[in-house]
C-alpha cells in the first residue's frame, strides 16, 4: 500500500460512490478538471447518459454488489452514496445508509485504497450550545430520534473503529452543511416536501411574510464548493474532519432578505404539530423529528478546512440559497433523473 502521508500521484485514479446526485455531479466535474486525475469512476445505482470529462461509469448497489473489484488500483475513494427516503422505513434508509456505508469501508480494505473521503455532515452533530461556533471536537452523536442523523452519527462511530484497525488508510470526513445548486433544487423539495408544496409555489410573490420561529437557523454552501471540498481531500495529505460551509449563517432574516418577504415571529410548536400531522398522513415525506433536529445543530466553525484543506468558497450562503429557490422557479434537473421518492 501506497505511504497514506502522501498526496495522490500524478494520473490519479478515484472512484466516487453516489456520483449522480446533487454533490456527486459536481465531484465528477471537479475532478475531470484536474490535471493530476487521469481517470474517474462514478458509481450509481442508474448509470446516466451524461458524458463529462475522464469519466467513466459503472452500474453499483452498496447494499449487494462487489465494491471491491470497481475500488482496485484507486488512489482514493469519495464516499457520498445516501439515501434520505423512505422515512416510513427506517430501515430501509439504514441497510443502505449504515451496511453500505460498512461495505464501502470493507472494499477499501479489501482493495487496498489508500485514502477513503467519507460524507459525513452537519447532521453528526449532536445539539449545539445556542450560536457559538463549535468545531470539529464537538460530540457527533447526532439527534437520536431522526434517521438522517442517528445514520450519520453511527457512522462516525464505525469510522473511529475503521481508523484504529486501519492506520495505513488515510480517511477524511468532511462535514458539510445544507449543500444547494440550481440543477438539484426540484428533487431536493420533492425528496422533504413531496407533492405539498410545488416548486411554482416558491416565489417572492407569493410568499409574502416568512414564520421566524426559533431556531430558524443554519449553514449553507454551495455544490460545488463541497465539491471543491471533496477534491482537495481525496488528492492531497489531509486527514480528519472538516466542517465545510459558507457564510453567513442562514436565519430568519437572511431568508427574509432573499424571498423579498417580512419576516414575523411565529411559534414553533404549531408548525411542528401541523408537520407531524402531515407526515403521519403521509402527505410530507420529511419526519417530523428532521424538523427537531434541524433547529438544535450547531454553528460549525470552518477554520480547519481553510487552514488545512486550503479550501475557501466561491459562493456565499445567500447566493446558494438563491440559486436554490431559482432553481425551483426554473425547473432546471441533473443530468440524471432522480429515483424516485417513496413516502
Amino acid at each position: 500500500m501506497s505511504d497514506s502521508a502522501s498526496p495522490a500521484r500524478e494520473g490519479a485514479r478515484i472512484v466516487v460512490t453516489g456520483a449522480t446526485g446533487n454533490v456527486g455531479t459536481e465531484v465528477v466535474r471537479a475532478l475531470g478538471a484536474d490535471p493530476r486525475v487521469a481517470s474517474v469512476l462514478g458509481l450509481a445505482r442508474r448509470v446516466p447518459r451524461w458524458d463529462p470529462p475522464k469519466t467513466r461509469w459503472a452500474g453499483a448497489d452498496i447494499t449487494h454488489d462487489d465494491l471491491a473489484g470497481h475500488f482496485l488500483g484507486a488512489d482514493a475513494v469519495i464516499h457520498l452514496a445516501w439515501t434520505f427516503q423512505p422515512t416510513h422505513d427506517p430501515v430501509a434508509t439504514w441497510r443502505n445508509n449504515v451496511l453500505g456505508g460498512v461495505r464501502v469501508l470493507d472494499a477499501v480494505v479489501a482493495a487496498g485504497v489508500p485514502a477513503l473521503v467519507h460524507a459525513s455532515s452537519v447532521g453528526a452533530y449532536s445539539p449545539g450550545p445556542g450560536g457559538i461556533p463549535v468545531d470539529e471536537s464537538w460530540p457527533t452523536h447526532g439527534w437520536p430520534d431522526t434517521a438522517y442523523c442517528r445514520e450519520k452519527a453511527y457512522l462516525e462511530r464505525v469510522l473511529d473503529c475503521f481508523e484504529c484497525e486501519n492506520r495505513g488508510v488515510r480517511v477524511v470526513r468532511l462535514r458539510p452543511g445544507f449543500v444547494f445548486k440550481r440543477e438539484a433544487a426540484s428533487h431536493q423539495l420533492r425528496l422533504f416536501a413531496g407533492r405539498l408544496l410545488p416548486p411554482g409555489a416558491v416565489r417572492p410573490e407569493l410568499l409574502p411574510v416568512l414564520p421566524a420561529f426559533a431556531g430558524l437557523r443554519f449553514q449553507a454552501l454551495h455544490a460545488s464548493d463541497a465539491a471543491e471540498a471533496y477534491r482537495l481531500a481525496a488528492l492531497g495529505r489531509a486527514r480528519g474532519a472538516f466542517n465545510v460551509a459558507a457564510g453567513p449563517v442562514v436565519d430568519a432574516d437572511v431568508l427574509a432578505d432573499v424571498l423579498n418577504a417580512r419576516a414575523v415571529p411565529f411559534p414553533r410548536g404549531p408548525l411542528r404539530t401541523a408537520l407531524s400531522a402531515a407526515w403521519r398522513l403521509r402527505l410530507l415525506p420529511a419526519s417530523p423529528h428532521l424538523f427537531d433536529a434541524v433547529v438544535h445543530l450547531p454553528v460549525m466553525d470552518t477554520a480547519r478546512a481553510r487552514e488545512e484543506l486550503g479550501w475557501s468558497p466561491r459562493y456565499g450562503a445567500r447566493e446558494a440559497v438563491a440559486e436554490f429557490l431559482d432553481g425551483l422557479r426554473g425547473g432546471d434537473r441533473l443530468p440524471t433523473d432522480p429515483l424516485s421518492v417513496a413516502r
